[in-house]
C-alpha cells in the first residue's frame, strides 16, 4: 500500500511488469464480478460529491471496486483520488471529458449527444496516462480549452446576471465570485477550477433563494425571468436546470456561442494524453433521441466514420430495454462499451449504475460494461509502461492483433489480470 501518492500513474505502473501481467493474462477468474462505474466527476468539477474523500468512501461502502474518473481539463485531483482508493482496494481508471463542435452538424441543426445544442459533441477519454506530463501539443490543446472556457463562462455569467437584474434580482455575481464559491465549497485551489454551466446555474439559484425566500414571490420572479412558468420554484436542483434550459442553451438570452475544440482536436487531445477516445451515448436520455444516435445501426456507422473504438452509456438516463439494445448492437459491431453514472448533478445516487427509476442494469449488459472496463484497465496499464495500448497514438487499433475480437479478448484478459493484481498488492478485495 502506498502511503503517499505523488503521481497517480505510478499506482498503475507499480502493479507489475508488462511481462508479469501478460503471463497472468487469461488466468484470472473473479469469483464474483466486481461492482464498477466507468465515469464519475470529482470536485471541483460540478459533482454530487462535496469532496474526493466522500466519493471514495461511498464507493467503498457500496462495494464498488472499479471506479473511473472523467474530469474536465485539470487532473491534479487524481493524485488525491488514488491516495484514497489504493488502501481501500478500489481500482482507478483515469479519464477525461471534453466538449467539441462538429461544424457541419451545427449548421445542419443536427443534435449529437447534447439535446439543447445542435452540433455539440461530448467526448470522453478512457485510460489516460499522460495527464501529469502532457506533450507540448497536449498542453497547447488544454490551454486552448481553458482559455476559451474561461472567456465564455465570464460572458455567460454577465448575461445571466443582467437577466436576473431585469427581473428585479440584483445578484452582483461575476465569474470570479462563482470561482470563489466553488473554492469554498470544495476547499479547492483556484487554479484547478474550470467553471461549467452547472456552476453558474447553481450560484444564481442559491443567491435567488437567499434574496427571495418567499416561494410565491420567487415563483413570480422566475416566471418573469423565463417568460414561462417555473415548475421547480421550491426545488434547488430543479431551478438550476431551468436556469440552464431557459437562459443558457442555444437560442436563449444568455447563450454565448461555443468556441470549443473541433471534434478532430478533441480526439487528438485524448490521444495526446494516452487515452482511448470514447463516445458517451445519450440514447433515450433525450426525447426524441438525438438524430446522430438513431437508429443504432446509424450510430455504429457514425462512430466508425469518426475512428471511435469505444462508447459509454450512462444507464440512469435509459430504460433497460433501450440500454440493452444500444449495448448489444455496439458490442456486436466491435465497439467496446462501458457504463457509468457521471454524478454531475447534485443528486447523490448510488455509485453502481442503475437505469431509469432505479431499475437494475440487466446482467448481460453488466457483462459487456465490465468487459469494457477491463479493456480500459489493460490499455491504461500498457501505456503507463510506454507500450502500445488498445489504440495507438493516432487512434488506430493495435496492429498486434489480426481481428477486432482477438484484440478485445486480449485486452479483456489483460485488464482482468491488472485489476486482480491491483487488489492483491493493496488490500485484499473486499467481499
Amino acid at each position: 500500500m502506498m502511503d503517499n501518492v505523488t503521481d497517480a500513474v505510478a499506482s498503475i505502473r507499480e502493479i507489475g511488469s508488462v511481462d508479469e501481467l501478460k503471463a497472468r493474462s487469461g488466468q484470472v477468474a473473479f469469483a464474483q464480478r466486481p461492482k464498477f462505474n466507468s465515469h464519475i466527476h470529482l470536485p471541483p468539477n460540478f459533482s454530487a460529491f462535496e469532496t474526493v474523500a466522500q466519493a471514495v468512501t461511498l464507493a467503498d461502502e457500496q462495494n464498488v471496486r472499479v471506479v473511473g474518473v472523467s474530469n474536465y481539463y485539470d487532473y491534479s485531483v487524481y493524485n488525491e483520488f488514488v491516495s484514497l482508493t489504493a488502501p481501500r482496494g478500489i481500482f482507478p481508471i483515469f479519464g477525461l471529458e471534453v466538449i467539441s463542435l462538429v461544424d457541419e452538424l451545427v449548421a445542419a441543426g443536427v443534435k449529437i449527444n447534447d439535446p439543447g445544442n445542435p452540433g455539440r459533441m461530448y467526448m470522453c477519454g478512457k485510460g489516460i496516462t499522460k495527464f501529469a506530463n502532457p506533450s507540448p501539443r497536449g498542453t497547447e490543446l488544454l490551454e486552448t480549452i481553458r482559455n476559451r472556457d474561461e472567456s465564455r463562462m465570464a460572458e455567460m455569467t454577465d448575461k445571466v446576471a443582467a437577466l436576473f437584474s431585469a427581473a428585479g434580482v440584483n445578484t452582483k455575481l461575476t465569474a470570479p465570485d462563482i470561482v470563489t464559491r466553488v473554492m469554498k465549497r470544495h476547499s479547492s485551489p483556484r487554479e484547478i477550477i474550470t467553471l461549467q454551466e452547472r456552476h453558474i446555474a447553481q450560484a444564481f439559484q442559491e443567491v435567488l433563494f437567499k434574496i427571495v425566500p418567499d416561494v410565491n414571490e420567487r415563483h413570480g420572479v422566475l416566471q418573469k425571468l423565463f417568460g414561462a412558468e417555473s415548475k421547480s420554484a421550491t426545488d434547488a436542483v430543479g431551478v438550476q436546470g431551468e436556469i440552464r434550459s431557459h437562459l443558457m442553451k442555444a437560442g436563449k438570452a444568455a447563450f454565448v456561442t461555443e468556441t470549443f475544440l473541433k471534434f478532430p482536436e478533441a480526439r487528438e487531445l485524448i490521444l495526446q494524453l494516452g487515452g482511448i477516445p470514447c463516445y458517451p451515448i445519450l440514447a433515450d436520455g433525450a426525447d426524441p433521441i438525438c438524430e446522430y444516435e438513431t437508429p443504432t445501426s446509424k450510430l455504429v456507422e457514425n462512430l466508425r466514420g469518426n475512428g471511435l473504438q469505444m462508447a459509454e452509456l450512462i444507464p440512469i438516463r435509459n430504460q433497460p430495454e433501450v440500454l440493452t439494445e444500444y449495448a448489444k448492437t455496439l458490442r456486436a459491431a466491435g465497439v467496446v462499451v462501458v457504463g457509468g453514472t457521471e454524478h454531475n448533478t447534485l443528486d447523490l445516487i448510488g455509485i453502481e449504475p442503475t437505469c431509469v427509476g432505479a431499475a437494475a442494469v440487466p446482467e448481460d449488459v453488466k457483462d459487456i460494461f465490465f468487459e469494457g472496463a477491463c479493456v480500459a484497465a489493460g490499455h491504461q496499464f500498457l501505456t503507463a509502461h510506454g507500450h502500445p495500448g488498445f489504440v495507438d497514438a493516432d487512434g488506430k487499433p493495435n496492429t498486434q492483433y489480426e481481428t477486432t475480437e482477438e484484440r478485445i479478448d486480449a485486452f479483456v484478459k489483460l485488464g482482468a489480470a491488472v485489476i486482480n493484481r491491483y487488489f492483491e498488492i493493496n488490500v485484499e478485495t473486499k467481499k
